[in-house]
């Protein structure tokens, strides 16, 4: 079986460790655990590898934050990935930093990248990973907010997140969705 594993973020050192990027954080992660690197290729940086019987494909976009779904649409029919066996992996405002919530599908919620790929693939029918970056901000700060850097007690915390989040990962390709989610969606 083939997976696509699609980390969220806006290329350029000035966004690499705000808020935003935090799905390139855990790709980043997941690859350094898994000992693989990427490699540059259309539409983003990739890395392909095994994980026991499944074959892993990461992604992530260089297309910027707003236009993810050229990426993600590319990738899944070069590789002929089913949708359900895509994982985009994101930040969410709405969850306390670092909570991770695993759904099958949803509304983009105000998340470009999401509404750009449910615009690329026709339907918002495909699983994510949503990560808790929190949402304490003044009113209308909401992009300085997002597009900023974790707070030093955040960056603390950070590493143990990440590899909550990695581990979800592997549990949702060699486990599946449903067990994916009770084991993590309120860990």
């Amino acid at each position: 079986m083939k997976y696509l594993i699609v980390g969220l973020g806006n290329i350029g050192s000035e966004y690499a460790d705000t808020r935003h990027n935090i799905g390139f954080m855990i790709l980043d992660a997941f690859a350094k655990a898994s000992n693989i690197s990427f490699q540059t290729d259309r539409y983003g940086d990739v890395a392909h590898f095994r994980l026991k019987n499944k074959l892993l494909t990461l992604l992530k976009p260089s297309t910027f934050m707003n236009l993810s779904g050229n990426a993600v649409r590319y990738w899944k029919e070069k590789e002929s990935i089913d949708n359900d066996h895509i994982l985009i992996l994101v930040d969410d405002i709405a969850l306390p930093f670092g909570a991770i919530r695993i759904k099958p599908s949803g509304s983009d919620a105000g998340h470009n990248g999401l509404k750009h790929i449910a615009q690329m693939l026709g339907t918002q029918a495909y699983p994510r990973l949503r990560f808790g970056i929190g949402n304490d901000f003044p009113r209308g700060c909401q992009v300085d907010y997002v597009l900023g850097p974790f707070t030093p007690e955040q960056r603390q915390q950070l590493p143990e997140r990440i590899d909550v989040a990695c581990e979800a990962i592997r549990a949702f390709c060699l486990q599946g969705l449903a067990r994916a989610m009770n084991q993590y969606n309120n860990k």
